[in-house]
């Protein structure tokens, strides 16, 4: 039930950063303000970026439960303010209260996995956020469209209330876990200088030539509130305690570089998602969920090829081509976004986002690895979480440049096909767009669809920044530890900061994809315990629980009660379970067995983190004893 409920809030966070795109031009047409059109996914993904690491640490100073509540809370008041919003102020206001309950439900979901799933399934149950956040940044759009055509896009956040209500109570009566406290310095004052330096920074895109002109005094304002937040972040965070963003990581190559890289493939994907709705329902005169449908080619490649070169990452050892190899293709996707016209067939611009797709898909999750690989155990976590955050950075800050430049270059574009005093809406509705006399209409639509082409041009341009950027990457040989990233790190959710936690994961994942047969062979092997791979289970999960009668281990199992009354009645006959009124035990016999094969797995795990030296870090040596006694348990499953 809490893992549902964890689901359910990730879901709603995850989907708020997509479902909106679809939505935008009615949005606008209802509420004016074309100018500000894209602070309505900027504010949301730099108040979730920005609040993110935060979480974290309030989760293990107060508890994860009150932490989740809270921010469950946060993002439905938003989420319902969003939905009564009267204009473009209130709506985009609304949607960072809404992001910062959002940092709260994706970083302390996947911490709460943590408290109440065994270390032996979370890499598991980790996994699957992962997948929950692909899918819904693939069906986002094309729900935001639904909503817009079938009821109103107001329904994009009152659909949030429901479902996070029903997760507020179920965590509420059902999670009852109390983890271990850890004590933690926050940096509150490092997280509001990057929270005012970015928004400075967006401000001054977003805004510059348009609403204020470049020479204005408030541009001027802006640009030294930036240049003095974040050097006011760079010389805080290089004195607290615990910073959000370690400034040593820069010195490290890989991090550096897949940092810029990360920025740029966020700037890419959030800007792609953003602007390409315009296109599909002014230009193409699609409806908003035809167009959320036409958005899924180029997340179903970046599907694709994050799968593919996974695969072949683990196979292979090497992973410095594939971010090489993405950016480029990357490049190649934005131009032929850019040469989009309004003769461009469906199937043709269908094909262009597919390939802007299988660039991302080859580059988003390498960059995690790549991290992972390369930093000390002390940064893994920080390291881990810091990569996503420049992805988001990227994203808000993608957006909203590519928004000061479609408006300003619209705004010309008009100016140039229409007569003085020719009445044009002030808005991108696509009703209203319809509305106009043929020849406006018309007049109207090429000069949008030549507003959007320098966006994906510029786009490209910075792609290529990106190409050369990703050719100094080095290519670090693989730790075994790098097996882990699949899927699930495409979508790279953002992590605390907790190296322990992060490597406990990974540790969980490697174990998870094992073999199992061919392990427990080789575990029984290496202990000298002659024993077949299901009896070998079987003992290792009746120490967990005994006394235990075996359909409480089929249950909690979910393994067959025959085939497990089986594997104990072996036990039984070698002395090293025994059994009372229908229940079993260990012997002894069977507790020494079982300590040795702890051992043996102690072992093969230390020799999975050997790179990071556990016996400099003592905080590893309990980590690896309690995987051990869980990981020792997994299923076998017969070849």
């Amino acid at each position: 039930m809490i893992f549902g409920a964890l689901i359910l809030v990730f879901l709603l966070a995850s989907l708020d950063q997509t479902i909106v795109s679809t939505a935008l031009p009615t949005i606008v047409g209802e509420l004016g303000g074309l100018q500000h059109l894209s602070w309505v996914v900027t504010a949301y993904l730099l108040a979730s970026t920005v609040s993110g690491p935060l979480y974290g640490k309030f989760g293990d100073l107060y508890g994860r439960k009150i932490v989740m509540q809270t921010a469950i809370v946060i993002f439905l008041v938003g989420s319902a303010l969003c939905g009564l919003s009267q204009n473009m102020a209130e709506l985009i206001g609304f949607r960072a209260l809404q992001g910062l309950g959002a940092g709260g439900l994706i970083v302390t979901a996947i911490a709460v996995v943590g408290d109440v799933i065994p270390p032996r399934d979370r890499g598991r149950y980790q996994g699957i956020f992962g997948g929950v956040f692909g899918v819904s940044t693939i069906i986002g759009p094309l729900l935001g469209g639904f909503f817009v055509d079938n009821l109103s896009w107001r329904w994009i956040f009152y659909v949030n209330l429901p479902i996070g209500a029903v997760a507020f109570v179920v965590i509420g009566a059902v999670f009852r876990v109390r983890p271990v406290v850890k004590q933690h310095k926050v940096d509150y004052l490092g997280a509001g200088l990057l929270a005012g330096g970015l928004s400075a920074i967006v401000l001054f895109t977003s805004l510059g030539g348009s609403t204020w002109a470049w020479g204005s005094a408030q541009i001027i304002t802006l640009i030294v509130i930036a240049v003095v937040a974040i050097a006011g972040f760079v010389f805080v965070e290089a004195r607290v305690p615990e910073p959000i963003l370690p400034l040593s990581l820069f010195r490290n190559r890989t991090f550096a570089v897949t940092s810029a890289v990360g920025f740029v493939v966020g700037l890419s994907l959030f800007g792609a998602v953003t602007y390409l709705p315009l296109y599909l329902q002014i230009v193409k005169g699609m409806s908003a969920t035809k167009s959320g449908l036409q958005l899924t080619p180029l997340m179903l490649g970046l599907l694709v090829t994050s799968v593919i070169s996974g695969q072949l990452i683990s196979r292979w050892g090497k992973y410095r081509v594939f971010p090489i190899v993405g950016t480029a293709v990357v490049t190649v996707g934005m131009a032929l976004l850019s040469q989009l016209g309004i003769g461009t067939s469906l199937w043709m611009a269908a094909l262009d986002m597919v390939v802007l797709g299988l660039g991302l898909g080859m580059v988003m999750q390498v960059l995690v690895l790549a991290v992972q690989n390369a930093v000390d155990y002390k940064y893994l976590g920080v390291a881990t979480s810091g990569s996503t955050m420049f992805r988001s950075i990227g994203g808000s800050i993608g957006v909203s440049l590519f928004g000061a430049i479609f408006t300003n270059r619209l705004a010309t574009e008009l100016a140039q096909r229409l007569s003085p005093g020719v009445h044009l809406p002030s808005t991108t509705s696509p009703a209203e767009i319809r509305a106009l006399p043929t020849g406006v209409r018309d007049s109207y639509v090429h000069a949008l669809t030549a507003a959007l082409s320098p966006v994906f041009l510029v786009a490209a341009v910075i792609s290529s920044v990106a190409f050369l950027l990703a050719l100094l990457l080095p290519d670090i040989p693989l730790r075994r530890t790098s097996e882990a990233e699949g899927i699930g790190e495409a979508f790279a959710s953002p992590r605390d900061g907790d190296s322990e936690r992060e490597l406990e994961r990974v540790l969980s994942v490697i174990a998870q994809r094992e073999e199992r047969w061919r392990a427990y062979e080789e575990l029984a092997a290496r202990a000298e315990v002659d024993l077949p791979p299901t009896e070998l289970w079987a003992l290792c999960r009746l120490a967990e629980q005994a006394p235990a009668s075996p359909g409480t281990i089929a249950a909690a199992t979910g393994v067959d009660d025959g085939r497990l009354k089986g594997a104990l009645t072996g036990l039984d006959r070698g002395g090293l379970v025994t059994r009372v009124n229908g229940t079993y035990d260990l012997t002894p016999a069977g507790h020494r067995v079982f300590e040795v094969i702890v051992r043996v797995k102690r072992g093969t795990l230390e020799d999975l983190v050997r790179d990071w030296s556990p016996e400099d870090h003592a905080q590893l040596a309990p980590m690896l004893d309690r995987l051990a006694r869980s990981l020792a348990s997994e299923m076998p499953t017969p070849v």
